[in-house]
């Protein structure tokens, strides 16, 4: 893979729990790419533990992490979100979410310990899912006849291409994901492909 377009995150979706004194800190960890998509998210979870003390929350995303984000929610400065964030970090992941949900026991942890609980259930939560290496995609579509369909499969196994969509009728319609890594060559060879029109990019 390249090394310079690709980057970890994580396959799909996991949960950690930590518990201390009483308190419970679940945790749920997203591999995500736009900050709609975690809107969304922490929108549903805040549903679904309406009567939690505290969402805690981090994410990272773009291939050069350059987009990163914390929320204590209430809890203590640094205290949450902070440690959140350092275990995304300490793995090297980007696009990815991670939510702590607090449910209060009765007895205050301290800063010291918040930061500890905030680690640890954003760490189990990474623990258990599967960290990936990946690039990020972009979609090609070509529309050809019949005719040209062997040179067009021959592109795909050329460049392991995985297919996203297609359509076999009077003009043959066929989507493919290419990675970004290869993007500038696929769409070259593309282009010298008899009969084989480009649609989109």
């Amino acid at each position: 893979m390249n090394s310079s377009t690709s980057y970890l995150t994580l396959a799909t979706v996991s949960e950690g729990l930590f518990k201390e004194k009483g308190s419970k800190f679940l945790a749920f960890a997203y591999p995500v790419k736009t900050e709609q998509e975690i809107k969304g998210i922490l929108e549903g979870l805040r549903k679904k533990y309406f009567d939690a003390r505290h969402h805690c929350y981090a994410y990272m995303l773009g291939k050069n992490k350059d987009v990163f984000r914390t929320n204590d929610d209430g809890e203590p400065n640094h205290s949450a979100g902070d440690p959140i964030l350092g275990q995304i970090r300490s793995h090297s992941l980007t696009n990815v979410l991670i939510v702590v949900v607090r449910y209060f026991g009765g007895t205050k942890l301290g800063v010291g310990g918040l930061i500890n609980a905030y680690k640890t259930a954003a760490a189990e939560a990474i623990l258990n899912n599967k960290v990936i290496e990946t690039e990020d995609q972009k979609e090609l579509t070509l529309h050809f006849g019949y005719q040209e369909m062997n040179q067009v499969m021959k592109l795909v196994k050329e460049y392991d291409l995985v297919i996203a969509a297609q359509k076999f009728d009077n003009i043959c319609e066929i989507t493919l994901s290419v990675p970004d890594g290869i993007w500038e060559m696929v769409i070259a060879k593309a282009k010298n492909l008899e009969g084989v029109i480009m649609v989109g990019d």
